[in-house]
């Protein structure tokens, strides 16, 4: 069914159509969304779910984008972008942390540090909005986001809100039960520590990171989760022997290979032949099919 603006402003100011994603997005790359709006409520948000579940409109979460591709073709339904401030406050109550959705993970952590609550200190460096990254349980070789959870608030397809305890949500590599679900806030429970002495653990830890990832002008964004072998998703390409391997103007870091770049003239077309020329050949050296953690809409 057909919608369109006069519609959704009897529902929620702000509503825009054909508006281009690329700004939001790392890759600085994509098309259109055919509907976009930043609600500046929760009232908004659900007078917009309901508006969609009853017009059978599609809904689209954009975080910050840092581990999203967008492709050329219009993004049909509604794109929903949470940065407004009711649902980006950050809020410190003893060794709980509440943080909105649309609230930076990095701004999280260097909070919590601040106030003297570790646990996701390892996590510095990863970039994502809290809600991205709950629902892909970021994490690292020493723990991930979903372990300090004590619960998660969020919207369901009909607009209705809910409390999720940790017992109601399942967490994996790079994954979670909460993808039927709109993430709204979660509640941590983090550990009582020295602030200064979990400073000095974050620092160590953000300059370690970002030696491991691509520097300079250009845009970059991780690509494939790390197979359950064990070996990193990174070393199985570099074993592939395309370190530096280019394809229009997208190549993969030499710093890093499980990272593409992406020049000025890159096209999402690059990035995509890209990424199945690495599966491709990663499968024939190895015989081990990588899987992506980039999301693609």
């Amino acid at each position: 069914m057909t919608i369109d603006n006069s519609v959704w402003q009897e529902v929620c100011r702000g509503v825009r159509s054909h508006v281009p994603l690329a700004m939001y997005t790392r890759l600085q790359l994509g098309g259109l969304a055919e509907f976009f709006v930043e609600p500046e409520s929760e009232t908004d948000l659900v007078a917009l779910l309901k508006r969609c579940r009853i017009n059978k409109i599609p809904v689209h979460i954009l975080g910050v984008g840092s581990n999203l591709l967008v492709t050329d073709t219009e993004v049909l339904g509604l794109t929903i972008r949470f940065s407004n401030p009711a649902f980006c406050g950050i809020r410190i109550d003893g060794q709980q942390v509440i943080a909105g959705a649309g609230a930076k993970l990095g701004q999280v952590i260097t909070q919590s540090v601040s106030c003297g609550l570790g646990g996701i200190e390892d996590l510095i460096g990863i970039p994502g909005s809290v809600g991205g990254s709950l629902l892909g349980n970021a994490g690292t070789n020493s723990g991930d986001l979903g372990q300090w959870v004590e619960s998660v608030r969020v919207a369901n397809i009909d607009g209705e809100i809910l409390t999720l305890s940790k017992n109601e949500i399942s967490f994996g590599y790079r994954s979670s039960s909460l993808d039927d679900v709109i993430i709204l806030s979660t509640t941590l429970r983090l550990e009582a520590d020295n602030p200064i002495e979990l400073a000095k653990r974050m620092q160590k830890l953000w300059i370690v990171r970002k030696m491991q990832q691509p520097g300079g002008e250009l845009a970059s964004i991780y690509v494939f989760k790390n197979p359950a072998t064990g070996t990193s998703a990174g070393d199985l390409i570099e074993q592939a022997g395309l370190k530096g391997t280019r394809i229009g103007g997208a190549v993969v870091s030499e710093r890093n290979a499980n990272f593409i770049m992406v020049e000025p003239n890159g096209t999402v077309e690059d990035v995509q032949r890209l990424i199945r020329l690495i599966q491709e050949q990663v499968e024939i050296v190895t015989e081990i099919r990588l899987e992506r953690s980039l999301e693609v809409w």
